[in-house]
C-alpha cells in the first residue's frame, strides 16, 4: 500500500456523504439527562407553587377564600421534566452530529424557492379571510367573533411594521412606541368629539357632515401629529444608543400616558373619551335607515357590514404601511437607515446626515402608529389611558424581534401566533375537562406565562427571529437572502 494511501475500508463511497458517527446515549449521559430533568421538575414546581398552586377567589358571602392547586403545579412540572429529558436525549444529546442533513438542505432549497410567493398568498389570505369565516361559520352573525379576530391581529401587524421601521431598519431600540398609538387615539377622539367642529361642519355642510366624515379627514391628521411628537422623540435622543436610547423612549411613553391622565379638562382623564362617531362607508352610514349602506345597495341590513368594513380598512393601512417601508428600503433614506443601523461612526464618516436620518425613522413609524390609533378610536367609539400602557409596547417589540427584526413576513407571523394565538387560548375548552385541569380552569389566565416561554424558545433556537434571512436591496449580478447573523440589529 502506498505511504499515506487510506485503506480499503476507510474510503467513503463516492457520492456519499461523510457524516461522523454519532455514539447511543451512554448510561452517564443518561444519568445526566435524568439528574438534569428531575431538578428542572423541582424548579419549575417552586417557582409555580406560589404563582399557581395558591388561588384567591371570591365567596358569595364577599371575604376570599384561598383555594388550593397543588395538582396543576405537580402536571406542569411533570411536563417541563419530560420535555428536558427527550431534550437531553436528541437536540442535547453529546456527540450528536451538527452537520446539515440532506433533509434539511432540501427543505432550505425549497423555503428559498417559496419565498417569493409568500408575500402573495399572505395578502390573498387575508383578502379572502373574512367570507371564508362568512362560509364556514354559516352566516354573517356567527362570523362576528372570527372577523373581530382578524381585525385585532391586522391591527398588531400594522403597528409591528410600523415599529420595524425604527427598530429593525434604523436598529433603534424603541420601548416607547405605544406613546404614537395614543397620540394617533386621542387625536382622532378629541376631533371627532369636538363640539366646535361639529357646529362649524354643521353650519357650511349639514348637519351630520362632521360626524359621517370626521374618520375620513382626521385619520392622516391623527398620523400626521404622530409624526410630529416622533420629531419632538428623535430630538433628545440624537446622541443616545442602545440601553440608554430604550430608557429615554420608555420614559417618553410613560410622560404620554401620565398627560393623558392628568389633563383631565382636555382628555377627560382616566373616564376616557366616549360617543366617538362610528366609521362610515365614505360618508355613508351603516344603519338601517333609507340612505344607510344596506339600503342603497339593496341589501338586509346587518351589522356585521361595518365589521366587514373596518377589517379591509385595517387590511389596507397594514398593505400601505408595507408598501411604503418597502419603497423606502429600496430608496437612500432606507439605505441611511440601514447605515446607521450597522455602524454609527462609519455612516457619519460617508457623509450620510445621521440626524435626519434617525428623525425620519421616528417619524415614519410614528405616522402608521397614529394611522393604527385612529382606526383603533372607530373601532372601539372609547379610549382611554388603560389601553395604553407599556405592556402594550413590549407586546409590539416582541413581535418585532420574534418575528425577525428588518423581515416584513416574520413579523407578520410573529402577530399572528403572538396576539392569534393567545386569543385562541378562549378557545381550549377541552382543558376544563374533570379528567385533565378541572372545569374552574381558565386557559386565557395563562396566556402571559406562555408568551414568556415563548419568548424564551425562541431566543434559545431562532435568535434571529423566525425569518432569519434578509433580501439585499443591492446586489451584484444575483439578489440571494443573506442571513440575519450578519446584520447587527437593534444597536443604534
Amino acid at each position: 500500500m502506498p505511504a499515506g494511501e487510506a485503506p480499503e475500508t476507510e474510503r467513503p463511497r463516492a457520492g456519499a456523504p461523510s457524516l461522523p458517527a454519532v455514539p447511543p446515549a451512554t448510561p452517564s449521559a443518561l444519568a445526566a439527562a435524568l439528574k438534569d430533568a428531575v431538578g428542572s421538575g423541582i424548579i419549575t414546581g417552586l417557582l409555580l407553587l406560589p404563582l399557581v398552586g395558591f388561588r384567591a377567589t371570591e365567596s358569595g358571602s364577599g371575604p376570599l377564600v384561598l383555594t388550593y392547586r397543588f395538582g396543576l403545579v405537580a402536571i406542569f412540572a411533570v411536563l417541563v421534566a419530560v420535555l428536558r429529558l427527550l431534550l437531553h436525549l436528541t437536540l442535547w444529546r453529546p456527540g450528536r452530529s451538527r452537520t446539515p442533513s440532506a433533509a434539511a438542505g432540501r427543505m432550505a432549497m425549497l423555503a428559498g424557492r417559496a419565498a417569493p410567493a409568500v408575500k402573495p398568498a399572505f395578502f390573498a389570505f387575508a383578502l379572502a379571510y373574512p367570507f371564508l369565516t362568512i362560509l364556514m361559520a354559516g352566516g354573517l352573525s356567527p362570523s362576528r367573533y372570527w372577523v373581530d379576530l382578524g381585525i385585532y391581529v391586522l391591527t398588531y401587524v400594522m403597528l409591528g411594521w410600523g415599529l420595524n421601521i425604527v427598530v429593525g431598519l434604523a436598529g433603534l431600540l424603541d420601548l416607547g412606541y405605544v406613546a404614537f398609538y395614543a397620540v394617533g387615539a386621542y387625536t382622532f377622539a378629541l376631533l371627532a368629539t369636538s363640539m366646535p367642529l361639529n357646529d362649524f361642519f354643521a353650519g357650511h355642510l349639514g348637519a351630520d357632515f362632521w360626524a359621517a366624515w370626521s374618520f375620513w379627514i382626521c385619520l392622516p391628521l391623527s398620523g400626521i401629529l404622530a409624526a410630529f411628537w416622533g420629531v419632538i422623540l428623535g430630538f433628545p435622543v440624537l446622541r443616545l444608543r442602545g440601553d440608554y436610547l430604550a430608557i429615554v423612549t420608555l420614559a417618553f411613553g410613560e410622560i404620554i400616558r401620565l398627560v393623558l391622565i392628568n389633563w383631565v379638562s382636555l382628555t377627560n382623564g382616566g373616564a376616557g373619551i366616549s360617543s366617538i362617531p362610528p366609521i362610515t362607508f365614505f360618508g355613508m352610514p351603516f344603519s338601517s335607515a333609507e340612505d344607510g349602506f344596506a339600503a342603497t345597495f339593496g341589501l338586509e341590513f346587518n351589522s356585521m357590514h361595518r365589521m366587514i368594513f373596518l377589517y379591509f380598512v385595517i387590511l389596507a393601512l397594514a398593505a400601505l404601511t408595507a408598501l411604503v417601508t418597502i419603497r423606502l428600503r429600496r430608496m437612500p433614506v432606507g439605505r441611511a437607515w440601514e447605515a446607521l443601523r450597522e455602524d454609527e461612526i462609519a455612516c457619519r464618516s460617508l457623509g450620510i446626515n445621521t440626524t435626519l436620518t434617525k428623525l425620519t425613522a421616528f417619524a415614519t413609524g410614528a405616522m402608521f402608529g397614529g394611522f393604527a390609533g385612529a382606526f383603533f378610536a372607530v373601532r372601539v367609539r372609547f379610549v382611554s389611558p388603560e389601553s395604553f400602557t407599556f405592556m402594550e409596547s413590549a407586546v409590539i417589540l416582541a413581535i418585532v424581534v420574534l418575528g425577525g427584526m428588518g423581515s416584513q413576513m416574520g413579523v407578520a407571523a410573529a402577530a399572528i401566533l403572538l396576539i392569534g394565538g393567545m386569543e385562541m387560548l378562549r378557545n381550549l375548552s377541552f382543558l376544563k375537562a374533570s379528567f385533565l385541569f378541572g372545569p374552574e380552569f381558565d386557559p386565557s389566565l395563562y396566556r402571559m406565562l406562555i408568551f414568556g416561554f415563548a419568548m424564551v424558545a425562541v431566543m434559545v433556537w431562532r435568535p434571529r427571529g423566525l425569518v432569519s434571512s434578509r433580501m439585499p436591496t443591492i446586489f451584484l449580478k444575483e439578489r440571494k437572502a443573506v442571513s440575519g447573523a450578519l446584520v447587527k440589529e437593534g444597536h443604534g
